[in-house]
């Protein structure tokens, strides 16, 4: 146990010593979540700019422009009266809309003549365009719905009765689980979860690779010849350190007030499961490709499309399935599937069982697997002390 806390002190300080990892480690999470807590901290996309086109200039026109400048999502930023080089301004002036109500519109309207208004929504921003075309809908369909009402009451119907008459039936929309559509609720936790598994992969990917490369792990194997041991050895500093960092990032869902049930039993399995998974993987890389360069840079390309990959933004029912398959591999899609469970579901570790048993078979497959080449490259290296 002495030789055990004398090589771990040796650890601490060839971690400490490390700028690039501690850098990676300690600041990376909590700069990555503070940053993307507060791109997401508006929680909704609001005020974007559209055009109108008013062709028709007229009393109901004016209604309906006063209707769009009062819609909290969209920000009315001109106003004429022929188009001009509306196509050519959009992609400069990065309007998400153009609405254009054709001459006549008002008379076409009283004279049911159902005239149309056309509307270019800038799709270079899918997000922005679905935006903008759901609250200019909102705003067109209630106004559509009034002047038709009103239509029939000056046909000598009662108000109820000419409500009744224009809608055949009601629609009644509940939402469930981030209400409010808060975009923050919906994306900071995602990325949080993605940024650590990069981390611990990053980080681990350097613990053998680094011993291997200035002679260290020379050293350790003349005192020890397990490889268990040497694992359990590189691996209890970052377990000492993750329950700090995780703590952090769980104080940044308090400071950006995200609406998730995280603390609770659930999760605090899925924080262990994930860890010990991301620990596992980048130490397998660390130990197979003793050179800190390559071993980081192939973890970057598994840990760069891995939020993606996960099905946590892009449905993986819309993924191919061998795209999926590689995804499996990946510790925080299964992380992130079981998080949506249990921090917006309410569900609890029944719910999360086969994301459990995943997470614990890659922990399984890495570790073994990692012990084995550890193993050898442990002999090899005492042969050639001995020889």
């Amino acid at each position: 146990m002495k030789e055990f806390l004398d090589l771990l002190r040796t650890e601490f300080k060839r971690i400490f010593s490390n700028s690039v990892l501690c850098a990676i480690f300690f600041g990376a999470p909590i700069l990555y979540g503070v940053l993307f807590g507060y791109v997401y901290q508006q929680a909704k996309v609001v005020n974007l700019p559209i055009v109108i086109v008013d062709q028709d200039n007229s009393p109901l026109t004016d209604r309906i422009i006063d209707a769009f400048e009062d819609n909290e999502g969209l920000l009315v930023k001109d106003r004429r009266y022929s188009p001009g080089n509306i196509l050519e301004e959009m992609p400069v002036a990065q309007y998400a809309a153009v609405v254009t109500f054709p001459s006549g519109f008002e008379a076409d309207v009283l004279q049911k003549r159902y005239p149309e208004v056309r509307v270019d929504l800038n799709m270079a921003n899918i997000l922005n365009a679905n935006t903008a075309s759901k609250n200019i809908q909102q705003v067109l369909l209630t106004l559509n719905a009034g002047i038709e009402i009103e239509g029939l009451k000056k046909q000598g119907l009662p108000p109820n009765v000419a409500s009744d008459s224009y809608e055949s039936f009601k629609i009644n929309f509940n939402k469930l689980y981030n209400s409010t559509g808060n975009y923050l609720n919906f994306m900071l936790p995602g990325l949080l979860g993605a940024i650590m598994q990069q981390v611990i992969f990053l980080a681990m990917a350097l613990v053998f690779a680094r011993d291997f490369e200035d002679g260290y792990f020379r050293k350790l194997v003349k005192k020890e010849k397990s490889s268990v041991y040497l694992i359990a050895l590189k691996a209890t500093p970052f377990l000492l350190f993750l329950p700090v960092m995780w703590f952090i990032m769980s104080r940044l869902f308090v400071f950006f007030n995200v609406q998730a049930s995280i603390f609770n039993l659930p999760m605090l399995i899925m924080v262990i499961l994930l860890s010990l998974a991301s620990i596992g993987v980048g130490m397998l890389f660390s130990v197979a490709i003793p050179n800190q360069l390559k071993a980081t840079e192939l973890l970057m390309v598994i840990s760069t499309p891995a939020f993606v990959l996960s099905g946590f933004t892009w449905p993986s029912l819309a993924i191919p399935p061998f795209i999926n398959g590689i995804a499996k591999s990946i510790p925080v899609t299964h992380f992130l599937s079981a998080f949506k469970k249990v921090a917006y579901y309410g569900g609890s570790i029944a719910d999360i069982l086969p994301e459990i048993k995943l997470l614990l078979i890659i922990i399984a497959i890495t570790f073994t697997a990692m012990a084995l080449i550890l193993q050898i490259k442990i002999r090899r290296t005492r042969k050639s002390l001995m020889a």
